[in-house]
């Protein structure tokens, strides 16, 4: 395990996280990038949970999104760039959850000293849409990047509704864009 991986895995267990690394880490000497990461999962998870209970104003203060941030939505559809999320916008996605519980599981961290990226699976319970509240599990990855002002700005996020998997069928019926 490269000291990097270990400083990762070492951060993600300071954070109380479990991950299947732990057992085969070892200590580092990259305590900067270590406390980057830990930093990183729990503003993630504190982010998240405001924005689960439609707190956008916490959400974005923890959470901010780099200028070319790109959203890979867990709905499909048009990935949306950062000039997307107007301020009109962003208080759409306020209104677009509520009374949420969030949980993240990390199973997988990369770090560099500029890039962190985040490999989870979110689990909420969550009124969504209008929907009434109900569980959903995410595949999530996260990509975080250290601007040139030094502050880590969220650039990139990927999440998907098959943490339950699915069938090749359905994949199939999803991939050629027909109704399930």
């Amino acid at each position: 395990m490269t000291p990097t991986r270990r400083a990762v895995v070492l951060a993600a267990a300071g954070a109380g996280l479990a991950l299947p690394q732990l057992a085969q880490a070892a200590a580092s000497g990259n305590a900067d990038l270590t406390e980057t990461v830990a930093e990183l999962i729990r503003t993630s998870d504190e982010g998240n949970a405001a924005l689960m209970r439609g707190d956008i104003g916490t959400y974005t203060k923890l959470v901010p999104l780099a200028d070319d941030f790109l959203l890979m939505s867990p709905f499909g559809g048009r990935p949306s760039p950062a000039s997307d999320y107007t301020p009109e916008r962003l208080e759409e996605m306020g209104r677009f959850f509520r009374n949420g519980t969030f949980s993240q599981e990390v199973l997988q961290t990369y770090a560099t000293n500029d890039m962190v990226v985040l490999v989870t699976i979110e689990r909420t319970h969550v009124e969504v849409g209008g929907l009434p509240g109900q569980d959903w599990a995410l595949r999530v990855t996260l990509v975080y990047r250290r601007d040139k002002d030094g502050a880590w700005r969220l650039a990139h996020r990927h999440a998907d509704p098959l943490a339950h998997g699915i069938s090749v069928k359905q994949a199939a019926v999803l991939g050629r864009g027909e109704a399930a």
